[in-house]
């Protein structure tokens, strides 16, 4: 008697999970090379008991990343940078190189080329690149080559992965995969720009309100499925 409630409440939880996904989603509209997100969910088959049939849950089997691009928008700041297509920035980390689609960088006390999140971009040849001192007109190609007024410095890492979802998000913009590394050729560089986040705010919060009638409508489920139990114990222990 208790299966339709069982399977309810995995229902519910799914539907948090979702809920879940689409805050997070709003809260990063605004974040530079975001990418949104939406659940994937399978149905789990269960026999509790032999001589029943098979009871069908929900289960939460992971994430599905939207890849497509983010509007671009112009900031003229040198050191901004937006990928057009495919790829992503490197960036050294303790752990390893990292990649991103947010192209903010800034440049250190050691005039590093650095993110946003304080760390050193990569170019092609897996260093830092440095930007020498008294250099003030930066120039970054279409190609991702990197220019002063005192010559040539390097060309930005931008690779590219067989299967970008299965890269892990690690909050700041920051992805991490253990894919071996693809050297995008002809990558599509824009200096003075920013990818923004791919997020649609009213598809997004059309997405939330639909999740929360769907959760309040199995919590109404629910609740008459719980007074219908409880009035047929009590009726049944009338019963003499």
């Amino acid at each position: 008697m208790e299966n339709v409630l069982y399977i309810a409440l995995s229902r519910q939880e799914a539907m948090r999970r979702q809920m879940d996904v689409v805050a997070n989603n709003i809260a990063n509209m605004n974040t530079s090379g975001f990418k949104s997100q939406r659940p994937l969910f399978l149905e789990y088959l269960e026999r509790p008991d032999r001589r029943q049939e098979r009871m069908s849950f929900v289960q939460d089997y992971g994430l599905m990343r939207n890849l497509q691009a983010g509007p671009v928008t112009v900031t003229d700041n040198p050191l901004d940078v937006a990928l057009r297509g495919d790829g992503y920035f490197a960036v050294e980390t303790l752990a390893g190189p990292r990649y991103t689609r947010a192209g903010g960088f800034q440049l250190n006390t050691d005039r590093e080329l650095v993110d946003r999140n304080g760390l050193p971009v990569l170019s092609d040849a897996g260093a830092r690149i440095v930007i020498p001192d008294g250099a003030n007109q930066i120039r970054i190609k279409g190609d991702g080559s990197i220019e002063t007024e005192q010559g040539p410095l390097a060309r930005l890492k931008v690779v590219s992965f067989d299967d970008e979802q299965k890269m892990q998000e690690l909050g700041g913009g920051l992805y991490s995969t253990e894919q071996e590394e693809r050297p995008v050729e002809k990558p599509e560089v824009t200096q003075g720009a920013l990818e923004g986040s791919n997020v649609q705010p009213i598809v997004e919060t059309t997405q939330m309100i639909d999740v929360l009638r769907a959760y309040q409508n199995t919590q109404r489920m629910i609740d008459s499925e719980h007074e219908r139990l409880r009035t047929a114990i009590r009726q049944l222990g009338r019963v003499q």
